[in-house]
């Protein structure tokens, strides 16, 4: 446990909405526990689709609420993902083998409709799986509950027979929010037909109260009489989002901007059924690359594997960190940044004091326990350095770095050799394509001739400090606008790029003597998109 003084004054956002929960409990020590004996946070996943990046962002926040709430509070917490694995199969996915056989299972519930890849018992439990897979493979720590099992086992079915009971009420609370046509055909159950085993939408012709049934007619007229209860009948979602959080008694669960709305709604809904609506909190939704909501039906957003492909999961959890509630542009150049950012926050953990740990991103990414920060070189570097090594060889890397870092090596810095793949890969897919070498100009070659004359007289050992202020120096000495000019040509015209990491230490993991050879190919006219080992 951190010092309680320090954490009830924290203003990493995690903190404030721990916050706001605490108060929520009417203070948040045992005296205040709730009659359950632990505090529920909640997330909820539609297993139409597979796992995505906005599965991953809301149980990664509601998991670093969780652990700074438990630092404040010492109270016992729960986080529950939720499955709505019974909602009818409304479209045939894009992404599915077989996808003819699954058209004839439209409008069955998700658990009803077999699994087009022959692996579950049905297309919902195969999501299911996936997205438990999911979840342990970063380690959240959760329980996995599924809708198909609390309809039918009956844990929903007290709260079900008062969703009946207050039928008008909640009626009363959704139609203003509906079109005139969905307004005639509304009815918060969803009764699954006994005939087709479809999801029905439809009113029903009889409310019986009392017997806890409701009469529908089937899709071919004739009539039949359905509990609301044991699973025959399912919630319309805005309902049976309200119902869960009154059975379950949520105490905390965040949505996107889009479900403000629905928020409201069901809200007064759990306070129709005498439960109290959770604490939220209300996130921001994802930009692409041109500042455009990001959509699944336009294909213009990323999915987790392409993030996990160019950086490591601990660099997505500091994107998911920062800045919530704002919009953010969520493309592939965020992502050696965000790897660096990473790297820096860890770096600074082991030198900062208690108040400051918290609110160091990460403390959160790692539940208040991040490991030691061991990396010897940015992102940036490893980037820069694949650039001009042209490979795609680890051993040829590894032999650059442990020049520079004698003591590394792939089993003493595994987070360093993952690295290595990440930038293998984003350089080939993001880099190599655009690179643009150019010559230098008159000023940028009497630069670049003094600045291989002071590499010569450098000594093998110099430090990436000791080159970054010789860099300034031959900078000043020549008329460029500014120095910043002076690194941009460095890198437009020695790696085909605008812009790096600082080159001091870029030399120095290269080496002197092979950033010396560089810059002569340079001056001589040469293509340097082209490895001058392999020519």
């Amino acid at each position: 446990m951190v010092d309680s003084t320090l954490a009830a004054t924290a203003r990493a956002w995690p903190f404030e909405e721990a916050r706001k929960l605490l108060v929520r409990l009417g203070g948040g020590d045992a005296k205040h526990a709730p009659a359950k004996g632990h505090v529920l946070f909640e997330t909820g996943y539609g297993p139409s689709g597979l796992p995505h990046l906005g599965t991953f962002g809301e149980v990664a926040r509601t998991s670093m609420v969780r652990r700074a709430f438990q630092e404040l509070s010492g109270l016992p917490t729960r986080l529950v993902a939720f499955s709505d694995d019974m909602d009818g199969l409304r479209k045939v996915p894009d992404n599915v083998p077989n996808r003819a056989a699954m058209a004839a299972f439209l409008d069955r519930p998700l658990t009803q409709v077999p699994d087009p890849f022959g692996t579950h018992d049905s297309f919902g439990a195969h999501n299911n799986a996936r997205l438990r897979a999911f979840l342990d493979r970063f380690g959240f720590a959760y329980e996995f509950l599924s809708a198909t099992e609390c309809y039918r086992s009956g844990r929903f079915d007290p709260t079900l027979l008062q969703v009946l009971q207050h039928l008008e009420d909640i009626a009363a609370v959704v139609l203003p929010e509906l079109g005139a046509e969905r307004r005639a055909t509304y009815c918060p159950f969803l009764p699954i037909s006994p005939k087709s085993g479809k999801v029905l939408q439809t009113p029903p012709l009889e409310v019986r109260k009392a017997q806890g049934t409701l009469v529908f007619a089937d899709e071919d007229g004739s009539k039949f009489e359905t509990p609301v209860t044991g699973g025959a009948c399912k919630l319309q979602w805005r309902v049976d989002w309200a119902m869960r959080w009154a059975a379950f008694g949520v105490d905390y669960e965040m949505s996107g901007k889009d479900l403000i709305d629905s928020v409201r709604l069901s809200s007064r809904i759990c306070k129709l059924l005498g439960g109290r609506p959770p604490e939220s909190m209300t996130y921001e939704h994802f930009l692409d690359e041109n500042g455009e909501k990001i959509s699944k039906s336009k294909g213009n957003g990323m999915t987790i594997e392409q993030w996990l492909t160019y950086g490591p999961p601990e660099s997505l959890a500091l994107f998911m960190f920062h800045k919530p509630k704002a919009a953010k542009r969520l493309h592939f150049d965020v992502i050696p940044r965000a790897v660096d950012d990473y790297l820096d926050f860890l770096a600074k953990f082991a030198t900062e004091d208690a108040a400051a740990r918290l609110e160091n991103p990460a403390w959160h990414i790692h539940a208040g326990t991040p490991p030691a920060s061991d990396m010897p070189v940015s992102f940036g570097l490893l980037l820069n350095l694949v650039s001009v090594c042209h490979t795609d060889n680890k051993s040829v890397l590894w032999g650059f770095l442990k020049r520079f870092a004698k003591t590394a090596d792939a089993a003493s810095h595994p987070l360093l050799d993952r690295l290595l793949d990440h930038a293998l890969a984003y350089y080939r897919d993001f880099v190599k394509p655009t690179r643009q070498f150019r010559a230098p100009t008159e000023v940028e070659r009497a630069a670049l001739i003094e600045l291989a004359a002071k590499l010569e007289t450098l000594p093998d050992d110099a430090t990436g400090e000791a080159i970054q202020f010789e860099l300034y120096e031959i900078g000043k000495r020549h008329p460029f606008p500014s120095l910043r000019d002076w690194f941009k040509a460095l890198y437009e015209i020695l790696l085909g790029q605008s812009q790096g990491p600082r080159f001091g230490s870029f030399v120095a993991l290269y080496g002197r003597a092979e950033t010396l050879a560089l810059i002569r190919r340079a001056l001589a006219g040469e293509d340097l998109a082209t490895d001058e080992r392999a020519s």
